[in-house]
């Protein structure tokens, strides 16, 4: 069973930059697209970014131009820099692994491993 350990979460104000980290156990993580995923009190979890096993990224519509998904395949990590954050980015944020290699998703469920998240707080 693989493990994701995220990092990097805080307090930004508005405007500010914040880079999350997430490390993956295991020997065939260049297999797997890597996703984010983020949830706000009282909201479903929803997609963030997603970088598939050949490094193509794909982005929800309210991130795109402001975060970028980026990967190292030699140190099994996944990272999620985030720019010009604002208030509604409040969530905690997680890194998960699809079911499946070689299968890119947005949807939550065809993912099967999660990280226990790290919390992202933006001030206004």
């Amino acid at each position: 069973q693989v493990q994701l350990v995220e990092s990097g979460g805080g307090l930004v104000q508005a405007g500010g930059s914040l880079r999350l980290s997430c490390a993956a156990s295991g020997r065939t993580f260049s297999s797997y697209a890597m996703g984010w995923f983020r949830q706000a009190p009282g909201k479903e979890r929803e997609f963030v970014a997603v970088i598939t096993w050949i490094r193509t990224t794909y982005y929800a519509d309210s991130v795109k131009g402001r975060f970028t998904v980026s990967r190292d395949n030699a140190k099994n990590m996944v990272y999620l820099q985030m720019n010009s954050l604002k208030p509604e980015d409040t969530a905690v944020y997680y890194c998960a692994r699809p079911l499946s290699t070689y299968y890119s998703s947005s949807y939550p469920r065809d993912f099967g491993s999660w990280g226990q998240g790290t919390q992202v707080t933006v001030s206004s």
